[in-house]
Formats: C-alpha cells, sequence, structure tokens
C-alpha cells in the first residue's frame, strides 16, 4: 500500500501518501490508488472535502523512475483532483519535486511550512513539465514558470505563495493552525454551494485538459523514451552529473 488509512473527521477525509521508502514518488501503484480513493470520496455524502498529505519529509518526490505511471494515467489523477466536485486542500510539511507539483497544482488550496522545498527538475533530466502543465501554469505567474521550468531552481513556501503555487505559507508547526480557518469555512458552506463555486474556479483548467492533454502526454511519452532522458535518469538514479553539465 502506497497510502496509509483513510481518516475522516467531522466531514474532512484525510488522504495521506505513505511510501517513504522512495519519497512518495508517483509509482503506478500510487496513482491507481489515490485515483480509486477520489473516486470512493466523490460518491461519499459524508465527505465534504478532502486533504491530501503525506507521511516523512517529502510530500512527493515526482514520478517513480522505477516503476513509473503512463502519462494518461497521471494526467487522469490530476483531472481526478480538479474536477472532484469536493474542495481539495493539500497539507505540506516536506519537499516536492517534479510531478509532485504537478499533484499539488492541481488541489484546490494548500499550505506549506518552512521545511517544505520545491523543484522543477525536468529540463534536468533531459525532460520538461509537459503534462504537469496542464494544472500549472494557469496557476503560477507567467515570469517565475519561465525561470523555474527551465533553471530546475529550488525555492521555498514564501516563493511558492508568491509566485501562486500554493496558497499559504506557514510558519514552523503552524501548517494544521493555517488550514483551521479553511477547513472551518468549508465545513460552514453547503455540499451544493461547494460544488457549484468549485465548477467556477475550475473551468478553465478542465477546458486546458480536455484541449491539451492528448498532446502533451505524447511529448511527455516522446521526452521520456529519449536518449538525453534515459541518460539523465541513469545519472539521477546512479548520483552522478549527466554529460551536458558544464
Amino acid at each position: 500500500m502506497t497510502l496509509a488509512p483513510t481518516v475522516h473527521e467531522r466531514g474532512i477525509t484525510t488522504l495521506t501518501l505513505d511510501s517513504p521508502a522512495n519519497r512518495n514518488a508517483l509509482s503506478a501503484g500510487l496513482v491507481g490508488e489515490l485515483t480509486e480513493a477520489l473516486v470512493r470520496c466523490a460518491a461519499d455524502t459524508a465527505v465534504r472535502a478532502v486533504v491530501l498529505t503525506h507521511t516523512g519529509t517529502t510530500f512527493c518526490a515526482g514520478a517513480d523512475l522505477t516503476a513509473p505511471p503512463e502519462p494518461a494515467a497521471f494526467v487522469a489523477l490530476m483531472r481526478a483532483i480538479v474536477a472532484l466536485p469536493k474542495p481539495v486542500v493539500a497539507r505540506v510539511t516536506g519537499h516536492v519535486r517534479a510531478g509532485g507539483l504537478g499533484l499539488l497544482g492541481a488541489c484546490d488550496i494548500s499550505a506549506a511550512g518552512p521545511d517544505a522545498t520545491f523543484a522543477l527538475t525536468e529540463s534536468r533530466l533531459g525532460l520538461a513539465p509537459a503534462v504537469i502543465s496542464l494544472p500549472l501554469l494557469p496557476r503560477l505567474d507567467p515570469s517565475a514558470a519561465t525561470r523555474y521550468y527551465l533553471t530546475g531552481e529550488r525555492f521555498d513556501a514564501a516563493e511558492a505563495a508568491r509566485i501562486g503555487l500554493i496558497t499559504l505559507a506557514a510558519g514552523p508547526e503552524e501548517v494544521d493552525k493555517a488550514l483551521e480557518p479553511v477547513l472551518d469555512g468549508l465545513r460552514r458552506a453547503s455540499p451544493q454551494g461547494l460544488k457549484a463555486s468549485k465548477e467556477l474556479v475550475t473551468a478553465t483548467v478542465l477546458k486546458s485538459f480536455d484541449s491539451h492533454a492528448e498532446d502533451l502526454i505524447a511529448r511527455s511519452a516522446a521526452l521520456f523514451a529519449s536518449d538525453d532522458a534515459r541518460e539523465g535518469m541513469t545519472a539521477f538514479l546512479e548520483r552522478r552529473d549527466p554529460p551536458w553539465v558544464l
């Protein structure tokens, strides 16, 4: 199992990524389990909203290079988060890399603590943030997206909030405190009101999925099959620089 047992409290269901051995990387198994859990949440009238969080020091390390999901399956997972008729709130107290930013960007509201760091590392592996652009580009400041897509630099929670990746940057031990008014507000809203309001704020993103997902899935698959990507991923797993590093 790559998800911890589901916790439900006063209308809020918490889904916890729990695969610390691979830093909660997006394996085919994790993508499948999380997709199935969201289907159950959508059908359960007792669920008012979903919190997505993690164990360990990493929220999500991106794709599991040893057992990656099919790009189409990962796109379907991100779309399921965006299209879920209930809000999805991300609680982040650790690192987020590459595809993990796509998972985070699909959520409606997010809070991260000072131990969280973020990086779009795909370009360093001979890849590109292709399919995760679907939820990310509508959310991110354009200048910041250009910088971090191209350089792969790490940035902190304060910068993530500034550029629109997350909603709230919290202090030490304060992520849960920062989310208290958010979760209280969701508990006070009617299910119909939440569904209708979410439809308004996600309509443009869903249109992007429907218009561009097929092309970006093809681009992603082509990049993963390339010589550069094979070398980049091998170098990463062997903990060495690829030959293009100057």
